[in-house]
């Protein structure tokens, strides 16, 4: 177990009188590419108590019941360990929830999107917590899936960077990515993301810096937030004792100048929320600059300015966008020790398209299925319902 908290007290020790028990909550999942629906789901569990628990399922046990992950396990891992809202992970959490596992863990219930999750054979695999009681539900963030990231990684368009209604090619090829020939899952597609400012609220933490932080500014697309960023963003972290990071993302359109093709994958409002979720980051400047200007650094008061090690690529002019923190002597390149890059997630997904098609196929198959049998059973039971009132009448 790897606790990573918000500095609550260790919920194992005894509680003195008149001292409020501790809720303790589970949450549990593949979490494979993680994103900021992932995450909105987690922040809206652990406001139903007070410390939250979180198990992901291993590569076998998700290629058993769904097919095969894009990340793997210790990825996946290291990935929820970094959302600022869990405060505890179980690696290889059974794929079906059990009252034994969340006694095993003293959680009073879990919590699960207003979705459906099917074993392999087509179970609902909470059955046994809600029956039981010991099941609530959070709300299901619209316009994001995993299915509809897979789907803009395969079709090169820059529909995705538009926040208006989405055009007919793009929105005809996520709507059939995937699916089952005979019908929809209504929870398995593709809906617009509108953001509001009340969900970047949600995300944010709105904690200003204070005298003796360290301000570290990073920049860059932070497209598909990953375990790269994740690991490029911890090591920044650990460079000072109070460390206050300030992440300034690019514009779509900016993204797309040095980064070409359907680039970025998530648009600006995504990757807010994205980055804005990680444990590491204090605040996101949206649509910062590509060059880091002398005015940006002195507007927040950067201490020290960090990139990674891959390619920096010149601003308009063939000028050095860190030309000015070189200046300064405030420049950092960080060695994040992992090389994983928005590309080469792209790279997974093509290698193995076939395989994640039939996989989405498959998912939509079995929650169509259950879908038939949850209006099968509500349609008995109002017919036994009228029955019955016929009687008494």
């Amino acid at each position: 177990m790897i606790r990573n908290g918000h500095g609550i007290a260790d919920p194992s020790k005894k509680l003195g009188p008149g001292t409020k028990r501790t809720v303790r909550v589970w949450c549990d999942g593949c979490y494979d590419m993680v994103h900021y629906g992932h995450s909105n789901q987690l922040r809206q569990a652990r406001a139903m108590g007070d410390y939250l628990v979180v198990g992901v399922h291993t590569d076998e046990e998700i290629a058993k019941h769904k097919g095969p992950p894009v990340f793997t396990q210790e990825e996946r891992y290291k990935m929820v360990q970094a959302i600022k809202w869990v405060d505890e992970i179980v690696p290889g959490a059974p794929y079906v929830t059990a009252l034994e596992t969340l006694d095993k863990y003293n959680c009073d219930f879990c919590v699960h999107g207003n979705d459906i999750t099917l074993t392999v054979d087509g179970r609902d695999t909470y059955e046994e917590v809600k029956k039981a009681g010991r099941y609530r539900e959070c709300k299901r963030t619209q316009g994001v899936s995993t299915t509809d990231l897979v789907g803009r990684m395969l079709l090169m368009t820059k529909a995705h960077h538009s926040s208006r209604e989405l055009p007919s090619e793009y929105r005809e090829y996520t709507d059939s990515f995937g699916k089952c020939p005979r019908s929809h899952s209504p929870w398995t597609g593709v809906s617009q993301f509108l953001q509001t400012s009340q969900k970047i609220i949600q995300f944010a933490s709105g904690k200003e810096p204070e005298p003796g932080d360290t301000i570290i500014y990073v920049a860059g697309a932070f497209d598909l937030f990953h375990i790269g960023h994740v690991s490029f963003l911890e090591k920044v972290y650990q460079l000072a004792e109070r460390p206050y990071i300030i992440a300034g993302l690019h514009f779509d359109q900016e993204v797309n100048h040095y980064k070409g093709k359907n680039y970025p994958i998530m648009n600006v409002h995504e990757r807010t929320l994205s980055v804005l979720a990680c444990r590491y980051v204090a605040e996101v400047v949206i649509g910062a600059p590509y060059a880091v200007t002398a005015d940006l650094l002195d507007h927040f008061k950067v201490d020290l300015v960090c990139h990674g090690k891959t390619e920096v690529i010149p601003d308009k002019d063939g000028s050095d966008p860190y030309e000015e923190p070189k200046r300064r002597g405030i420049f950092h390149q960080i060695d994040s020790g992992n090389d994983l890059t928005t590309d080469l997630i792209v790279q997974r997904i093509i290698k193995n398209r076939l395989e994640y098609e039939a996989r989405n196929q498959k998912k939509e198959a079995r929650e169509l299925a259950a879908l038939e049998a949850i209006k099968k059973q509500e349609t008995m039971t109002m017919t036994e319902g009228a029955g019955v009132q016929v009687e008494r009448s």
